[in-house]
Parts: C-alpha cells; sequence; structure tokens
C-alpha cells in the first residue's frame, strides 16, 4: 500500500517476527517466516511478470483513504467464513522437514527390505536342506551297500553347485544394496548437518500505526514457533486503540484463524489481508521488521528476559527519533502524532 491513514489510531499494521532464543553480537539474524503456522527459514521466490494484484487501488488518489481500504480489501480474497481456510491448507514443508521425511522413509524401507531376506534366507535353507544327502535309515544300513554307477551323483552335485553360487551372487548383490543405502543416508545427514539448525525461538508481534508510524507495542512469546492465535489476541486487545477502524495483516495461521475473526467483531473494525506472495502491501510493517533486526544485529541475549530489555529500548528509541517515512520530515513519531491529534 502506498497510501496512508488519514489520523493515528485510525489502521494498524501487525505482523509477527521470530528471532532465535539466543543470540551472538554482530552474528546475523535468519530470514524467518511463520505464516503458514510453522517456521520458514527461506521463502521461495516466484520468478515472471509482475501479476496484476488489489494494491493497485491505492493508485487512484481521487479514492478517500478508508473507501481506498475498503476496495482494497474487497479485491483480496476473502478469508473463509468459518476462519479456518488457511489452517487448512498445509504449507509446503521446509528444507529440514523434506530431509527428516526422507530419512524416515528411507528407514521404513530398509525394514521391510530386512523382513524380505529373512524370508528369503528361510526359504534357502529349506532348500539347501533338502540338497544335502540323507542320512540312511535303518533298514538301509543293515542292507549290503550297492556300488554306486559312475557318474551317477555327478547332476545333483552340479544342481548344488548351481545353488551355492545363486547365493553367492544373492549376497553379493546384498552387499551392494546395503551400501547403496549408507551412501543415501550418509548424504541425508550430511545435507541436514549442513542446514543451520536454530531449536528455540522467540515470537515478537509487532504493532505499528499506519499513519504516525508509532510502535505501540512489541510483546513477546517465549512459545516461539508454537504461539498461537488466542496468544496473538490476548497481547493485541491491551494495544487496539479506541478508533480503529482497520488493521492490516499477512495471511498468516494466526490471523486468520477463527479467534482473531471474533476479536475484528467486537472490537468493530475490519481486517485487511494482504494479497499472497504481496508483503509489500504490508510494508510499513515489512520496513519495521527490518529495522528491528538491523538494530538487533549487533546485540547479544541469552534469554527472553534479556531481549525484553533489548525491545523496551528499541521502543523509546525507535518513537523517538527523526522518521523519514512521515509527510513532515525531521519529525519522530511521537512527536508527529501529537501535532496531528492537536490538529
Amino acid at each position: 500500500m502506498s497510501r496512508t491513514a488519514d489520523k493515528p489510531g485510525q489502521t494498524l499494521n501487525v505482523d509477527l517476527l521470530f528471532v532465535p532464543a539466543c543470540h551472538l553480537a554482530d552474528v546475523k539474524l535468519p530470514a524467518v517466516s511463520g505464516s503458514s503456522g510453522h517456521l520458514v527459514v527461506e521463502r521461495f521466490q516466484g520468478v515472471g511478470p509482475e501479476p496484476e494484484y488489489p494494491g493497485r487501488v491505492f493508485e487512484d488518489l481521487d479514492l478517500e483513504y478508508a473507501e481506498a481500504v475498503r476496495a482494497f480489501a474487497a479485491a483480496s480474497q476473502p478469508i473463509s467464513k468459518s476462519g479456518q481456510g488457511s489452517m487448512e491448507s498445509k504449507s509446503p514443508p521446509t528444507e529440514i522437514q523434506q530431509l527428516r521425511q526422507a530419512e524416515t522413509q528411507l528407514c521404513n524401507e530398509r525394514r521391510e527390505l530386512r523382513k524380505l531376506r529373512e524370508l528369503e534366507d528361510a526359504n534357502w535353507q529349506v532348500v539347501w536342506e533338502q540338497q544335502r544327502d540323507e542320512k540312511p535309515s535303518a533298514q538301509k544300513r543293515v542292507q549290503p551297500k550297492v556300488r554306486a554307477r559312475w557318474g551317477a551323483r555327478k547332476p545333483h552335485e552340479e544342481e548344488r553347485k548351481c545353488l551355492r553360487a545363486d547365493r553367492r551372487t544373492h549376497m553379493k548383490q546384498r552387499q551392494q544394496q546395503d551400501e547403496q543405502w549408507r551412501l543415501a543416508r550418509k548424504s541425508l545427514r550430511e545435507k541436514m548437518t549442513s542446514l543451520p539448525m536454530v531449536t528455540a525461538w522467540i515470537a515478537i508481534l509487532l504493532v505499528t500505526d499506519n499513519c504516525s508510524r508509532q510502535c505501540l507495542g512489541l510483546p513477546l512469546f517465549v512459545a516461539g514457533s508454537h504461539v498461537t492465535a488466542e496468544m496473538v489476541v490476548a497481547a493485541l486487545r491491551i494495544l487496539l486503540p479506541a478508533n480503529l477502524q482497520f488493521l492490516i495483516s499477512d495471511r498468516g495461521t494466526h490471523f486468520t484463524a477463527q479467534a482473531f475473526l471474533q476479536l475484528a467483531t467486537e472490537a468493530n473494525f475490519l481486517h485487511v489481508v494482504i494479497a499472497r506472495h504481496r508483503p509489500q502491501s504490508n510494508g510499513i510493517a515489512e520496513r519495521f521488521v527490518r529495522t528491528l533486526k538491523e538494530w538487533l544485529a549487533d546485540k547479544a541475549w541469552a534469554s527472553d528476559k534479556d531481549l525484553l530489555e533489548f525491545l523496551r529500548l528499541f521502543l523509546l528509541e525507535y518513537n523517538d527519533r527523526p522518521h523519514q517515512g512521515l509527510s513532515i520530515p525531521g519529525l519522530s513519531p511521537n512527536e508527529f502524532a501529537k501535532r496531528l491529534w492537536l490538529m
């Protein structure tokens, strides 16, 4: 969106930022998306010509802001009435999930192969026992031995040799299969080892005023990747302005669940969800994410308490420093909001 709200408190931009629970100074914070309900470290970037998108409605400067926002919301694909539409669609698995699934499938196939081999070995043992010379019965032992004709046992020996040769060939094939399986498993584990592994995350809810660019709060969730829509709603209830008309977010599961739709109804605001693959439609929140990550880049924390203190300092600094995105250059979000309220 290129248009901004006419007055403070009219529109909010919200987003979720995920950061590691522990961080070393000067270590780049990874790009993480949690809109699908699962953390995705690297999102797929499409190629090709830029398609039409609902944000084009803001190019019409003759439309009033409120009317343009409503047109944008109408042009965007609506959320399902049950509020569960986006929850039902599963996101593509992350690379680490794909590798783990491949390893599980490989182990399952190996387990089935071992069962098949046990049956083959049992059958071969039965055949081999049948080929062995049978012990003579008691009746045969008391009878005088009859000298076997020359060459009578040759076909039997040839059959035994062929059986042993087939067995050796089969065992060599097994060894080759085993080696291929070990190489495949080693390759998967090497790929998983090379991926950046972060086991603990912290989620931060970003709440920014669309008009003044004020950050109204930075609630922190130690649940990280397991943060729920109910947690997000509980934090938003404390921060929502009384005169809120519009709230802009992406289509993440945290913002499209039934709990969030209920909040929009109770607080009487229009929930505007941006078009898919168009993060710039929520550009204010996206730029705020970038600013916060740049500020945290040289900070080190070992717990959520450390991070919470950094967020408190950032909030004070951000709202009181000049913001280049405001219509009056040189003003901070706090100063800009005060002037608008006095007008």
